[in-house]
């Protein structure tokens, strides 16, 4: 059986109590990065209106090609929770990126908009399924992501509730479209 990724993502107009709040809770911060992720669609398909996604990632030292398939009431809930598989393909080194970049578009895949956020992501070393960043999206603002992996998503979605209860952040605006489009209708 493949895991599960389900994940919601709420607005955060302040990291600093959710940040007190992870320590409290035993969280610790497992990483800081910086990411930038180019998104790319089909000339054919619109993967806007799809909820496709088809990126490249680059962080320092690494780089990776991703595929999520588009959206659905299975995939996609009606409390924006959301539930996919994922393809990465990791590359051999960031400046394979390029490569990557110049291969989808001589297939004539097109280039819609480069994402660029820093990511703090915090982990608790009992519960290893369970990720909770904070995001700083340039043109956007901050955010908070908590993810659960499951191979069940009806269990991992209650669970993913529990989690953001617990943070004490099931009461801020849960943010229903993803950061390639918040950033293209900030910048358009």
């Amino acid at each position: 059986m493949h895991l599960i990724e389900v994940e919601r993502k709420r607005e955060l107009h302040d990291p600093n109590p959710l940040r007190q709040r992870l320590a409290e809770l035993g969280y610790q911060e497992a990483e800081h990065l910086t990411e930038v992720d180019t998104y790319y669609s089909r000339p054919d398909v619109d993967y806007m209106k799809t909820i496709e996604c088809l990126r490249i990632r680059r962080r320092d030292g690494f780089a990776e090609v991703t595929y999520k398939p588009p959206s659905t009431s299975a995939t996609h809930s009606d409390a924006d929770v959301i539930a996919k598989r994922e393809t990465n393909v990791n590359l051999s080194g960031p400046d394979q990126a390029d490569a990557a970049s110049q291969l989808l578009e001589a297939i004539g895949m097109i280039q819609l908009i480069r994402v660029e956020k820093d990511r703090t992501t915090y982990r608790h070393p009992e519960h290893e399924n369970i990720i909770v960043s904070i995001d700083s999206v340039t043109h956007t603002g901050t955010f908070v992501e908590t993810e659960v992996t499951a191979v069940d998503p009806d269990a991992a979605t209650v669970h993913l509730e529990e989690v953001e209860t617990e943070l004490g952040i099931a009461d801020h605006a849960v943010v229903s479209l993803p950061y390639r489009d918040l950033v293209m209708a900030a910048t358009n």
